[in-house]
């Protein structure tokens, strides 16, 4: 392994990846020994960034190599491919996808020749069964034919906890209730006290609910009470942040979004009322509000709606 803390992949051949990915150079940010992140950007989805928008990382073992996320287009993934084999020759026999939103799976098709095994929520393939082709030929739209990848569906499911040993390395994998998703997957290094949070974290960017707040609280509050971890890596902002400090700005927001909802249910304010006033006060804290936000605000009260 190269004993170097940010890696450019810049002057590899990426002569047979598509026109979207060349122009960008790929840095990764070591976190912790053998712990490689490459943060995304915060922005939508576009022939520019080419879906590299969420944070994608790997592991380094004494024996192989896990890819938690493996970024969120066919060229983004064969970025981090080549990433992970400048670094080390080791079997990548793990490739975690934290849930089933594009930006976290796409990359996904970059590692099949690797063999690997997909892993995932328990309850991921059911939404990749049901939403998988809607988000390639969506992304698609946006990137260019062929420039998504295929749908990779997962091979090894999570239905509580699992740990897989990396060769003197030991990771466990949670996967949790009704939150961001109903697919949401954590990741625990022990040796590093890296916690991979998916989009369970979001730092910077405005948090994306696709569905429970009050589920995504609890599962804040389990997270931030397990044992062992002392670095977070977000599913979308900063490569580390300090655990569980690094929660404090997405538990605020989704605690005000539940009691301004409350209220505004209480008064009889409507839906479309709502969106307009409810977690007003936190317009200006973080990137890409105004694309989230409204939507944040009508599944937050429908949820509360009739609590």
């Amino acid at each position: 392994m190269l004993d170097r803390r940010h890696v450019l992949i810049g002057g590899l051949c990426l002569c047979c990846l598509p026109a979207v990915s060349r122009a960008a150079s790929f840095a990764l940010r070591e976190i912790a020994p053998g712990i490689h992140v490459r943060r995304g950007v915060d922005e939508e989805a576009s022939r520019g960034n080419a879906d590299a928008i969420a944070n994608a990382g790997f592991i380094i073992g004494g024996e192989s190599v896990l890819v938690f996320d493996p970024g969120g287009s066919l060229a983004d993934g064969a970025q981090l491919r080549a990433a992970i084999r400048a670094l080390t020759d080791l079997p990548i026999r793990h490739v975690v996808m934290s849930h089933a939103h594009p930006d976290h799976i796409f990359g996904a098709g970059a590692f099949l020749d690797d063999k690997p095994a997909f892993v995932g929520h328990a309850r991921l393939g059911p939404a990749l069964a049901a939403r998988g082709e809607y988000y390639r030929e969506r992304l698609e739209a946006v990137l260019g034919p062929g420039a998504a990848g295929p749908v990779v569906m997962p091979t090894v499911e999570v239905k509580e906890t699992l740990e897989f040993d990396l060769g003197g390395r030991m990771v466990r994998l949670t996967a949790h209730p009704l939150a961001h998703t109903d697919n949401d997957l954590t990741l625990l290094d022990g040796a590093s006290g890296t916690l991979f949070c998916g989009d369970l974290l979001f730092v910077g960017r405005v948090p994306a609910l696709d569905g429970s707040v009050l589920g995504w609280l609890q599962v804040l509050d389990a997270l931030k009470a397990a044992q062992g971890a002392t670095q977070a890596v977000p599913g979308h902002g900063p490569e580390r942040v300090d655990w569980p400090a690094g929660a404090a700005d997405l538990e605020r927001y989704l605690r005000t979004l539940v009691l301004e909802t409350r209220v505004a249910v209480r008064d009889n304010i409507g839906i479309e009322a709502a969106v307009a006033r409810v977690g007003a006060g936190e317009r200006g804290r973080w990137t890409l509000f105004e694309d989230y936000h409204g939507r944040n605000v009508t599944q937050v009260y429908k949820e509360l709606e009739w609590e």
